[in-house]
């Protein structure tokens, strides 16, 4: 089992990994391209990429690996020979178990030592690619302005010797709002040493500059500026072409970059910060003067400080607020509403304030507590992603890249998307953050179990005529005999013995038709339905004649028993076997009015199939009496 199914998980391992890695690509290439980055350096983030990616790339690995080694093993019938020895499923699966449990402990230890050093160089570098300057291309006959502060018009350039023709420079770099203007014949562009500067040769050109940042009082007839004509003028751009590495420390200090143990003491000193801002805020309101008297102050004594409470004095007079308010002036009424609404917005701004700081330090816990319950997560969704794969692929038993990628990746995006819509609940506060980190696992888990338990005891989870089968149960869907003549009889059909088990079934039928003669009521449905015991040994007497009468070799009789309807035991015929049930159907008339209406269709085809049974019992039994005759008339004429 190891040297079948290691060389498959490396393979698929890598498989998947270049996969994210392509969707890491296409989804940051605008940083990436036309910014002349060294293959050095693309190579680095590239190799740091990859082992970001890696908690996405191995589920998905052991999905894929373990279903088609289960899958080759069902179809090439060795699975089964391993059953027929005596070895369960759950015995072949134990040195994979332990493989993938070993996988399991390694990618938590992954999870919390090196992938924050690798994401943190990742991220440094891929931020310092961002802020690279683009790699200077100046197109013909359109402006280009990929240098911070310059505006660029070439009209034509020679592709062999790098000279520009007919250019024009508009300089904005001063950021006041003028543009100094430059107009040359041709010009020659190349770099400093130190890639920090374009150097600029231009050649038989003017030079306009408006000086009206010199002279703030200038009227607009009087503007000042300057023209100069030249014939050779060189000048210097700033543009660092260099790729400058930012500092590993500030991505460090973020929740990527750091491991449990520095997780959970950053999330107790945020949370810490968070209950001592909380008390000051309550500090601080309690503080508040009380109808303009101030009641609790801090004071010190003995260097110590301590809370006074001053009481309120005794109000002798209840004073009538508005009536105090009425009396007043005009100009005094728009006073004190001012005064009131300024005070009211400077205390509704102060603790805006304070609500927003306290948020921020709440969205940093809460992304400290996604990143360290993530590095949980891992492990257990390589164990869930295990013991999905195997059984699924000892029940479908199709090995190859087929079906197993198929199933692979509907499975995979059912859990990413589970996955990523509890990361976002979590991230935004919705819900609790073990609550969004641990859906995808509670959801699939139960789907692990059921699929290992349906792969041990050999059930049909996956076995589409099962599923037909339930589906015509519910529904009602008709269903067709198919009766075929027997090439060797053990059991010869005796006439006499085939017309008492016809006579039987057809007085079961009739004598269940006198029973159920009319359509039942909405509340004999729902309390009784019909007898489903009766139904039951109606249809196995059914089955046992046609079963004993399809050993004739009549023609005859084997095509007229493809007539006998299928008894079925729908669920409609009898709805529930709780009495309590049927009484809250009962009760609540819309709900089960629909089922009803289903039920007594059902109960109506099935009166039918009976009457039907009971008429092709009759021609059977006519064709029986008829051999009986034609058998005795032999014999007399024999005599």
């Amino acid at each position: 089992m190891l040297k079948t199914f290691l060389p498959l998980f490396v393979m698929t391992f890598f498989i998947c990994l270049f996969i994210v890695l392509m969707q890491f690509l296409w989804k940051y290439i605008d940083d990436l391209v036309g910014k002349g980055l060294d293959i050095e350096v693309l190579g680095e983030l590239f190799f740091y990429a990859a082992l970001t990616l890696i908690p996405l790339a191995l589920p998905l690995a052991l999905l894929l690996a373990s279903l088609m080694v289960f899958g080759n093993l069902g179809e090439h019938l060795e699975l089964t020979a391993m059953k027929s020895s005596g070895i369960s499923l759950l015995r072949v699966m134990s040195p994979l178990i332990v493989i993938v449990s070993i996988v399991s402990v390694a990618a938590f230890f992954f999870q919390n030592d090196v992938l924050p050093k690798a994401q943190v160089k990742m991220w440094t570098l891929l931020f310092s690619a961002r802020q690279k300057s683009p790699e200077l291309d100046i197109p013909e006959g359109a402006f280009y302005d990929g240098i911070d502060g310059y505006n660029l018009f070439v009209k034509q350039k020679n592709k062999d010797t790098g000279e520009l023709y007919h250019i024009m420079i508009y300089d904005v770099s001063d950021g006041n709002g003028y543009a100094n203007i430059l107009l040359a014949d041709s010009a020659k562009l190349s770099f400093t040493e130190n890639k920090k500067h374009l150097f600029l040769q231009l050649f038989t050109g003017e030079e306009f500059e408006d000086l009206k940042d010199n002279r703030p009082m200038a009227s607009a007839n009087n503007m000042l500026y300057r023209r100069e004509s030249f014939h050779d003028k060189s000048i210097l751009i700033p543009f660092d072409a260099n790729f400058n590495r930012l500092s590993d420390q500030n991505m460090r200090n973020q929740y990527v970059g750091k491991n449990i143990a520095e997780l959970r003491h950053t999330i107790d000193s945020v949370s810490c910060r968070i209950d001592s801002a909380g008390t000051h805020v309550s500090e601080q309101m309690k503080e508040e003067p009380l109808f303009g008297v101030t009641t609790r102050h801090y004071v010190y004594k003995n260097n110590v400080r301590t809370l006074e409470v001053t009481k309120l004095p005794a109000v002798k007079h209840v004073v009538d607020i508005d009536s105090v308010f009425n009396a007043a002036s005009v100009d005094k009424k728009r006073a004190y509403v001012a005064a009131a609404m300024a005070h009211a917005y400077q205390m509704q701004q102060q603790y805006e304030f304070m609500g927003f700081s306290m948020q921020e330090d709440y969205v940093t816990v809460r992304r400290h507590q996604i990143e360290m319950q993530k590095k949980f997560t891992l492990s257990l969704a390589c164990l869930i992603f295990f013991f999905i794969g195997a059984p699924l692929g000892a029940i479908i038993r199709k090995g190859g890249l087929g079906a197993p990628l198929v199933i692979s990746v509907i499975l995979f995006i059912i859990y990413y998307v589970i996955d990523n819509s509890g990361y976002k609940m979590a991230r935004d506060g919705r819900w609790e953050v073990w609550q969004g980190i641990w859906l995808s696992s509670a959801v699939l888990l139960p789907l692990g179990i059921f699929l290992t338990y349906k792969a041990i005891n050999d059930s049909a989870v996956l076995n589409p005529d099962a599923y037909r089968k339930f589906f015509k149960r519910i529904t009602g869907t008709h269903v067709t005999r198919h009766v075929d003549m027997k090439e060797v009889v053990i059991d010869n059909v005796v006439p006499d013995e085939a017309i008492r088990r016809l006579n039987v079934v057809k007085d079961s039928c009739g004598d269940f038709l006198k029973r159920y003669s009319r359509r039942q009521s909405y509340v004999d449905y729902w309390m009784h339905g019909y007898d489903k015991a009766l139904l039951r040994s109606l249809s196995s007497s059914l089955e046992d004649t046609v079963d004993y009468l399809s050993n004739s070799r009549n023609q005859l009789v084997i095509n007229k028993l493809m007539d006998f309807p299928v008894i079925r035991q729908l669920l409609s015929y009898h709805p529930t076997n709780y009495p309590k049930v049927g009484m809250a159907f009962v009760a609540v008339f819309p709900v089960g009015f629909p089922f009803y209406i289903i039920g007594v269709r059902h109960q109506r085809n099935l009166r039918r199939d009976l009457r039907s049974v009971i008429s092709v019992c009759d021609e059977l039994i006519g064709i029986y009496s008829d051999f009986d005759k034609y058998a005795a008339y032999n014999r007399n004429r024999d005599d």
